[in-house]
C-alpha cells in the first residue's frame, strides 16, 4: 500500500471520528452566526468513511 494513500484514509477516518464526537457529545457549531444542523455530522460520517473504505480498498486491490 503506498503511504500517501494510507495518509489519506486516516485524514478522512479522523474527519469522521470529529463529526461522530459532534454527535456523541451534542457540541453545537456555529458560521457566521449561522446554527449547523446536526444530520451534516452524520452525512460528514457517512461520506468520509465511505471514502476512506474505498480508498483502503482500491490501494489493496492494486499493490503488488
Amino acid at each position: 500500500m503506498k503511504p500517501a494513500s494510507l495518509l489519506a484514509a486516516v485524514i478522512f477516518f479522523l474527519v469522521a471520528a470529529a463529526h461522530l464526537l459532534r454527535l456523541v457529545f451534542q457540541t453545537e457549531v456555529l458560521v457566521a452566526g449561522t446554527v449547523i444542523p446536526m444530520w451534516v455530522s452524520v452525512v460528514g460520517i457517512i461520506v468520509p468513511s465511505a471514502l476512506a473504505v474505498a480508498l483502503l480498498r482500491e490501494a489493496k486491490s492494486s499493490s503488488p
